[in-house]
C-alpha cells in the first residue's frame, strides 16, 4: 500500500478487485466473509478476519482509540483459561462481536468478544500419540474464515470446516498421508473460495507440498509439490524438472529416501492485483546436505530447489510463476517459512511493489513481488555463515568454514537452527515505514553424524548429532552460555536497510507483533510480560504481568465503539521445549498458564494469584551403568528424546523433566512407557519400532547419569 497520512489509513480499502467468490457457494448474507470483505480487511478496523489481518499480512490496525498518550490506562477486561497446558501460538479471528481461536491440540473456542462469555468449543480429538510427529510442540496458529464457516488444520493432518455460529462440523478431509510424520500447525488462508493449507514434518522425513480445497465440500482442487520426487519425466511439471537438476543421490526415491523435506508449514501472502500467492518453503530432509544430496556442489548444482525459497503461484491453479531461494543448498535448517509481508514503498527514487521477509538465516530480504527480483538483503542479527548477499545474483557469499556438509567437521553457526527469527509474526507500520521483527540470537554447534541412516518410524532425521552441543555439568558455564542468548524487538527500515531502533528483552523466543495507528507496537515476552512500545522510538510505555511466557501475536478490534487488544498467553514451542530448564528457573521462572487475555482502556479486572512454580529436588538413583552404556544412551536420547524433553536431559518447564521421572529407578516401569506406549494418549507414543529394549534402557541410564551430575550442581545453584 502507498504511504499515506495515518488519518487516511482508517478509511482506506485495498485498491484490488477479485472476480467470483467461489462457484456454487453463497456466503452468508448477514456477517458472511466473502472476497470483497477480505479485500477490504485493512479498512475494517472493527474486525480481524484473516490470520495476518489482510492479504498483505501487515498486521497493522487503523484503530487509534488506544494511543501513546493513554496506553497507560489499559487494563484487563476479561480472561479465559484454556483447557490444555501446552504452547499457545494462535492469532484469534474477530468477526461481528465474536472472537474465535485455536489452542494446543487443535481445539477451537468461541467467545463473546466484549464480555468473554463462552459460546462454543470444538475438540477434533487428535490422537495423543500424534505429538511425537511434531517437531515443535502440539501447537496451532489459527483459523481461516469464508462465508459462515471457519476452517481448521489439525495436528494429525485434517482440514475441518466448522459452522461459525455453532462449531458444528460441516465437513472434514484428510490432507496428508497419516502413515507418515506429517503434521499441520499453520493457519489456512482462503482465496476465492479456495482453502489453502500446507503441512510440516521435514525433520522426520516427508515431501513438502501445499494444496487448495473447495470451501463448499473439501474437494482437493490442486496440489503444488515443493521438491521433486526423483522420477520426473517429460510429462512432469517443468518447474519440478528444473528442480530435479539441482538434486543428487537417492534421498528422494532410493532405499534411504525420506522425501526431501521442503514443507510449507507457515507463511503465505496474497496480492489480488497481481493474482499471486506467495508461500515460504522449509528446510531439507535431512538437514545435512551431505546425506540429502551427496555429490552435489557448486553454484546451482546443489541448490536443492525449492528448499528455503519464496515461491509465487497462481492461487486458482497452483501454477508456478517465480521463486527466490534465500539459502541455496540449505544445510542448517534455515527455513524460508517465516512471515511474508507485502507493501508498496519508494526505493531508489521509484515506487516498488515489494515482498519482505526475515527468514531464519539472519538476512532481511526485500524482493520485487511481481517478478521475484532481488532488491536487498541485509543482516538483522549476527550472522557468520555468510558475509553478505551478492547484489548482482542475490546469492549469499558463504563462509566455507560453516559449510559442514562439505567439511564434515563440527562448526558453531549463527544463527542456529532456531534462526534469527522464527514463526512469530512481524508487523508493519506504514506511517513509520518500519517492519518490526521479533528477533533473537542463539548459535548452534552443528556436528555431522557419522554413518547416519534415516528412521521412518520415529525421531529426528537431520543427519547431525543433536547431542554434540550439550553443555557440561557446570552451572557457571551454563549461565555464561545462557547470557549469550539475546531476544530483541528490532524496528527495521527496509529502505535504509538497517535497524532504526531495537529493544533487548530478557530472553529469546518473544511473542509476535501488532502495530496500530495509535502509534503503538504490542508484544508479549518470554519474561511473562505483555508490553506496548512507541512505534517511532521503541520506548516502553506499558506492561502487564501475564504470569506466563507469551509467544502468540496480539490482535485488536472494536465492539460498540470500544477498542480491545487480545493475546493468547501460554509458554511453549520449540525453544521452550529445548531450553535449559534449570537456568530458566534460576533466572526467570517461566511456566505454562494457558489463557486468553483481553484489554481495554479503563478496565480493572485482575488475574488470580500466580501459582508457585514447583521446585522438586533431584533425587535420582545411583548411576552404576558402564560408560559405554551411558554413551549409547546419550546418542539415542539426542536423536529420539531431545526434541521434546530438551537436550542434555535438562528438562524444560513445559513437558516432564525426565531426571525427576518416577520410572527412573524401575526398568520395567520405564519400558512400559517407552516400549509399550502406556502414556500414548498423553503424547508419549511407543518407540518400539525404532529402539530395542536395550537401547531404551541405555537412555534411562543416561538420564540417571545426567540427573546425578546435575544434583551435584545444586549447591552452586543455591549460591
Amino acid at each position: 500500500m502507498k504511504r499515506l497520512a495515518l488519518a487516511a489509513l482508517a478509511a482506506m480499502a485495498l485498491p484490488f478487485t477479485l472476480g467470483s467468490c467461489g462457484e456454487g457457494y453463497e456466503p452468508a448474507a448477514n456477517g458472511g466473509i466473502d472476497g470483497a470483505r477480505l479485500l477490504n480487511a485493512q479498512a475494517d478496523g472493527a474486525n480481524w478476519i484473516s490470520y495476518g489481518r489482510d492479504y498483505a499480512e501487515q498486521r497493522f490496525s487503523p484503530l487509534a482509540q488506544i494511543t501513546t498518550e493513554n496506553v497507560g490506562e489499559l487494563g484487563l477486561a476479561w480472561a479465559a483459561d484454556m483447557d490444555t497446558a501446552r504452547g499457545q501460538e494462535a492469532t484469534p479471528l474477530v468477526m461481528d462481536g465474536r472472537l474465535y481461536l485455536t489452542t494446543a491440540w487443535s481445539k477451537v473456542k468461541a467467545f463473546d468478544a466484549a464480555t468473554g462469555e463462552p459460546l462454543w468449543s470444538f475438540d477434533p480429538q487428535v490422537p495423543g500419540e500424534t505429538a511425537v510427529k511434531a517437531c515443535c510442540d502440539v501447537v496451532n496458529r489459527g483459523l481461516a474464515a469464508w462465508g459462515d464457516r471457519l476452517f481448521l488444520g489439525t495436528l494429525d493432518g485434517r482440514l475441518v470446516a466448522l459452522d461459525r455460529d455453532t462449531g458444528a462440523v460441516v465437513w472434514e478431509t484428510v490432507t496428508v498421508d497419516q502413515s507418515k510424520s506429517y503434521t499441520v500447525t499453520g493457519a489456512p488462508r482462503v482465496i476465492d473460495g479456495k482453502v489453502i493449507i500446507g503441512n510440516g514434518g521435514a525433520e522426520f522425513g516427508v515431501r513438502g507440498y501445499i494444496a487448495a480445497y473447495d470451501a463448499v465440500d473439501g474437494e482437493e482442487l490442486w496440489r503444488f509439490y515443493t521438491v521433486p520426487d526423483g522420477e520426473e519425466t517429460e510429462g512432469s511439471p517443468e518447474y519440478l524438472r528444473e528442480a530435479a537438476a539441482t538434486w543428487e543421490g537417492d534421498t528422494l526415491t532410493g532405499e534411504d529416501g525420506i522425501g526431501g523435506g521442503g514443507t510449507v508449514w507457515d507463511a503465505m501472502a496474497y496480492d489480488p492485483e497481481l493474482d499471486l500467492l506467495y508461500i515460504g518453503v522449509g528446510n531439507g530432509s535431512p538437514w545435512n546436505r551431505a546425506y540429502r544430496s551427496p555429490g552435489a556442489d557448486g553454484r546451482g548444482e546443489g541448490d536443492n530447489l525449492y528448499l528455503s525459497s519464496i515461491v509465487a503461484l497462481r492461487p486458482s491453479t497452483g501454477e508456478y510463476v517465480w521463486h527466490y531461494q534465500t539459502t541455496p543448498g540449505e544445510t542448517w535448517d534455515f527455513t524460508a517459512t517465516q512471515h511474508i509481508m507485502l507493501a508498496d514503498m519508494e526505493i531508489g527514487g521509484r515506487e516498488r511493489q515489494v515482498l519482505m521477509q526475515a527468514p531464519k538465516n539472519g538476512f532481511f530480504y526485500v524482493l520485487d513481488r511481481a517478478t521475484g527480483e532481488f532488491i536487498s538483503g541485509d543482516p538483522y542479527v549476527t550472522v557468520n555463515w555468510a558475509t553478505g548477499i551478492d547484489p548482482e545474483t542475490g546469492r549469499p557469499i558463504e563462509n566455507p568454514e560453516t559449510r559442514i556438509d562439505r567439511t564434515g567437521q563440527p562448526a558453531m553457526v549463527t544463527p542456529g537452527a532456531l534462526g534469527g527469527h522464527n514463526w512469530h509474526p512481524m508487523a508493519y507500520h506504514p506511517g513509520e515505514n518500519l517492519v518490526y521483527i521479533p528477533a533473537f540470537e542463539a548459535g548452534m554447534v552443528y556436528a555431522p553424524q557419522a554413518d547416519w541412516k534415516p528412521d521412518r518410524a520415529r525421531g529426528f532425521n537431520v543427519g547431525f548429532d543433536l547431542g554434540a552441543g550439550d553443555l557440561p555439568p557446570d552451572l557457571g558455564f551454563r549461565r555464561q552460555v545462557a547470557g549469550t542468548l539475546r531476544g530483541m524487538l528490532v524496528a527495521w527500515d527496509p529502505v535504509a536497510k538497517k535497524a532504526r531502533w531495537s529493544v533487548e528483552h530478557e530472553g529469546p523466543w518473544n511473542g509476535g507483533l501488532l502495530a496500530t495507528a495509535g502509534g503503538l507496537v504490542f508484544q508479549g515476552t518470554a519474561g511473562s510480560d505483555f508490553k506496548a512500545f512507541d512505534a517511532a522510538s521503541g520506548e516502553e510505555l506499558w506492561s502487564f504481568a501475564a504470569q506466563t511466557g507469551i509467544v502468540a501475536p496480539p490482535v485488536t478490534y472494536t465492539v460498540d465503539g470500544q477498542q480491545y487488544v487480545a493475546v493468547l498467553a501460554g509458554w511453549g514451542g520449540a525453544y521452550a521445549l529445548s531450553v535449559d530448564g534449570d537456568l530458566m528457573k534460576a533466572k526467570a521462572p517461566v511456566r505454562n498458564i494457558s489463557r486468553l487475555l483481553v484489554f481495554r482502556l479503563g478496565a480493572m479486572a485482575a488475574l488470580p494469584p500466580e501459582p508457585a512454580l514447583a521446585d522438586i529436588p533431584l533425587d535420582p538413583p545411583p548411576s552404576r551403568a558402564s560408560a559405554q552404556t551411558i554413551a549409547l544412551g546419550k546418542a539415542k536420547y539426542a536423536r529420539y528424546c531431545a526434541v521434546c524433553h530438551a537436550p542434555g536431559a535438562v528438562g524444560s518447564t513445559v513437558l516432564p523433566d525426565l531426571r525427576r521421572s518416577g520410572t527412573l529407578g524401575n526398568k520395567a516401569a520405564w519400558l512400559s512407557v517407552v516400549h509399550d506406549g502406556l502414556l500414548k494418549d498423553n503424547g508419549m507414543a511407543s518407540f518400539a519400532e525404532s529402539l530395542s529394549k536395550e537401547e531404551m534402557d541405555a537412555i534411562r541410564e543416561y538420564v540417571i547419569a545426567r540427573a546425578n551430575e546435575d544434583k551435584a550442581m545444586e549447591p552452586q545453584a543455591a549460591d
